[in-house]
Formats: structure tokens, C-alpha cells, sequence
């Protein structure tokens, strides 16, 4: 039975996140909006992820009134990725933040929300998905598969955590492999064993880090994956996506061909072509990541390597890049195999790099560290050694937390937000404001006095 494949396509959020910082302006985009929106692709991934950050930090662009633009222009649904209890931030929320800044969302034009936890806790997920599938728009829920590789991560085990999004309501499910550790073969198992325990879509988002890309992407579909995720020639390969127009030409002709005319993609390339040029000048971006088959051990995502190459570099101390990537595996397995995805790489990749800078281990260790060690983020794949937690990180008992949700329940409220905001002379804010400012306050408050009339007079 002929099973075509569809496409994801991630030009406009993870394509340029990957390779080039996300730091693709909303003008760059807006010239082929409308050719994007004639391919046929199954949805465009166009927020979330980074994009909020580097729009209010980087851009001078409001989010919301780039997704806005987006959604005028595009019938195609639009994608983002949403970290969950952590949303887009870097902590957890309260939970009436995280139901207020999806329902926004919805509001303003996603179609699909890919919602994902950094640990694969099911807990932190609870919240994003059902304010998602009581949203009145009606967007698609999609629950993910945190992918990695260690001592008790199993294809048997991706299957089961499947198994509890299928009856969270979830519509569809994503295998996340942010760092393209995911082989052709285990890719074909797993996917195999997917379609054989679940009643909805199962779809494959990975990076070509490893050099897997394309090969995981064809045992993928072989095995009945229904959705891959690809990224436009110029922002595809190496750190990002596998290519759609090498996918789209490896199908055509089969059972699985995708029915999208290839030759309407090439103007299309050519454009951002000329777009990524001039973001890699104006921003001084690298502009290319090469392939290391080593990060099946290092499992650091593509965007963190130059994050902490740079670290070492600013410190002096090039020379210990090696043994950074040697100390990540450690300091991994010491905090109970964490799936390295933000934010758990941003915090297992620092605290490496200070074993490695102060060239004793734990010496000093970063708060986010602790925090993750002790639970306040969810529970990690094994459990933390507790004389690693108590005489390692002086973590005291009465700290160490069992329930992640009794967290969520202190951090600050919606209405708390608006009042701190308030409280700093914006009299009038918006909903998606205090949004912002709850998820980035220093950036947001900058963005916000820059963009007013007056501290007192509101901007719109």
C-alpha cells in the first residue's frame, strides 16, 4: 500500500537556529512566504525554540507580532517548539503562566505545538498539552520522544513514554534526536515498533551531527514514519536538518514519494541562500559547523559547541576543548543521563567546562547544576547517587525534591508578572507582555523602554 511520506519544513526556525543563531529577520522571510505556502509541506516551523529570545534580544522584533505577520501570510500551519513546564525560558513556570502563554499562542496563529521535556518527565508535559487540546483554535498536539543514548534509554522504553503521550490526548508523536545520535537501523526498529503500539502519526525531527541524516531518514521511512523534518538546501546539513530537496529527489518515484515538485523549491533556496550569506556577515557567524561522528559520545546538540569553544577561547584555554568534550560524558552520567537538550545542556555543558577550567571537579558548581541534580527540574533517567548529591554538591537533605510539580506551585504567578511590570512604570501591558517579561525580564524590559513612547505612555 503506497504510503507517501510528508514534510516539516524548518527554514524558518530550527534551519537558521542551528546554523546561523537564529538570527533570520522576519524581512528575510516575508519575500517567499507565499511561495513556502504553495509547496505543500505538512506544516512550517516558524516559532519557538530560540526565536522568542533572539527576536526581543538580537532582532529588535516583537514575537508575537512576527507570529502575527506569519499567520497573515500562511495558510500552511505554523509550528512551534515549546519546552514544556519551561516553555521557552530556561526555569519552570507556575502552571496559570504556562496555560495563558499557550492559549496566546494559539491565539495568535500556531497550528501545531511540539511540546517536549528536557528529562522525558512526563509530569512537566501535563500542563503545556492539555492547555493546548482545550484551546478553542483546535491546533494539533504533539507530544515528543527526548531521543538519546545511554545505559537506560532502550527503543522499548521511547515506546512506552509514546505510549503515555498516545493517551494524554496527544494527536501525533515527534522523535526528537536534537543531536543526530540516532542510527539508521535503531531508527527503523524503533519507528517499526512505534507504528505498532500507537493509533497516531509518529514523526522524525533529526540533525546531521553524526552523518546520519539522510540514511536515518530513509530506514525511517521505510519502516512507515509518516512525517520527516527537513530544512531547505542552504540551511540544511551538517548541524541542522537532512535536506528537503535531496529527501523529496531520494523518494520520488516510490511508494513514499512526497508529491512536492522539487523545481518550485529552487527559487526559494536561492533566496535564502542569499540570506544566509548576509547573516553570516552581519552577525560574523561562523556560517558552517562540520560533521563529528564523536557526538554519539559527547551528545552536546550542534548549537552548544561553538557556545562553549567560545567560552574556552575568551578564557584562554583552547587547548582544553578535547578535554571538554571528554568531561561531558562524566558529568552526564553523574546527574543520572539526562537527555542534553535545552536547558539540560546549556547546564551539564557549563558545569563541565568548569571541572575543565578550574581543573578540579566540582569545585565550582552553578545553582542550575544543583537544581537539576536535586530534582527541581523533574526526575532524571537514574537516580542521582545521593552521597554525590549530599557530599559531592553539599546539597542539604531537606532540598532534595521528590515532586517537581511543588516547584512549579512557588514560582511566580501571571498576575504577579503584570504587577512587577507594572511596578516598573509600564502601565499598560498586554497579556503577551507579561508574557514576554515573564519568560525574559531583563531582555523584555529593554526591549519594552526602547519601544514605548514614554515609560508611562504604552507603545500601541
Amino acid at each position: 500500500m503506497a504510503k507517501p511520506v510528508k514534510i516539516m519544513e524548518t527554514v524558518l526556525r530550527d534551519g537558521h537556529q542551528s546554523l546561523c543563531a537564529t538570527r533570520m529577520h522576519l524581512s528575510d522571510m516575508l519575500p517567499q512566504l507565499a511561495a513556502l505556502d504553495q509547496v505543500g509541506y505538512k506544516a512550517l516551523e516558524a516559532w519557538g525554540g530560540a526565536t522568542f529570545d533572539t527576536c526581543l534580544r538580537f532582532l529588535d522584533e516583537d514575537p508575537w507580532e512576527r507570529l502575527d505577520t506569519l499567520k497573515s501570510k500562511l495558510k500552511t500551519p505554523i509550528q512551534m517548539l515549546l519546552r514544556g513546564q519551561n516553555l521557552l525560558g530556561y526555569n519552570h513556570y507556575s502552571n496559570d503562566v504556562v496555560e495563558k502563554f499557550v492559549q496566546k499562542a494559539s491565539q495568535h496563529g500556531i497550528g501545531v505545538f511540539r511540546i517536549f521535556d528536557a528529562l522525558n518527565d512526563v509530569r512537566n508535559l501535563k500542563v503545556a498539552i492539555n492547555a493546548a487540546l482545550n484551546c478553542p483554535e483546535k491546533p494539533e498536539v504533539q507530544g515528543c520522544l527526548v531521543y538519546t543514548i545511554s545505559p537506560v534509554h532502550t527503543n522499548d522504553t521511547f515506546v512506552k513514554l509514546a505510549k503515555e503521550l498516545q493517551e494524554m490526548g496527544c494527536h501525533s508523536i515527534c522523535i526528537k534526536d536534537m543531536s543526530g545520535l540516532l542510527k539508521p537501523y535503531v531508527a527503523e526498529d524503533l519507528v517499526k515498533k512505534l507504528k505498532s503500539e500507537l493509533d497516531i502519526p509518529v514523526e522524525l525531527h533529526t540533525h546531521c551531527t553524526s552523518g546520519f541524516g539522510h540514511a536515518t531518514y530513509l530506514k525511517a521511512v521505510e519502516a512507515g514514519v509518516d512525517i520527516i523534518d527537513c530544512a531547505l538546501a542552504p540551511f540544511s546539513s551538517d548541524t541542522s536538518q537532512p535536506c528537503t530537496e535531496t529527501m523529496i529527489r531520494m523518494l520520488e518515484g516510490t511508494e513514499h514519494d512526497t508529491g512536492i515538485d522539487v523545481q518550485q523549491l529552487t527559487p526559494i533556496s536561492k533566496h535564502f541562500l542569499e540570506v544566509k550569506k548576509r547573516l553570516i556577515k552581519e552577525f560574523n557567524l561562523k556560517g558552517y559547523f562540520d560533521i563529528n561522528p564523536n557526538v554519539l559520545d559527547f551528545q552536546i546538540p550542534g548549537g552548544m559547541l561553538s557556545n562553549l569553544a567560545n567560552q574556552l577561547k575568551e578564557a584562554g584555554m583552547e587547548d582544553k576543548y578535547q578535554d571538554l568534550l571528554d568531561e561531558m560524558p562524566r558529568v552526564r552520567k553523574d546527574i543520572g543521563y539526562p537527555p542534553l537538550v535545552t536547558p539540560s545542556s546549556q547546564i551539564v555543558g557549563t558545569m563541565a567546562t568548569f571541572n575543565v577550567m578550574s581543573g578540579e571537579r566540582y569545585k565550582m558548581v552553578p545553582n542550575e547544576f544543583k537544581d537539576l541534580a536535586r530534582g527541581k527540574f523533574g526526575r532524571t533517567p537514574v537516580p542521582v547517587d545521593h552521597d554525590f548529591l549530599t557530599k559531592t554538591l553539599h546539597i542539604a537533605e531537606e532540598d532534595i525534591i521528590e515532586d517537581c510539580s511543588i516547584e512549579d506551585a512557588k514560582a511566580e504567578t501571571f498576575d504577579q508578572f503584570k504587577a512587577e511590570l507594572i511596578g516598573k512604570g509600564f502601565l499598560n501591558p498586554t497579556d503577551e507582555d507579561v508574557l514576554s517579561y515573564a519568560l525574559f525580564p531583563q531582555v523584555a524590559e529593554e526591549f519594552f523602554k526602547k519601544h514605548y513612547q514614554s515609560i508611562t505612555a504604552y507603545r500601541r
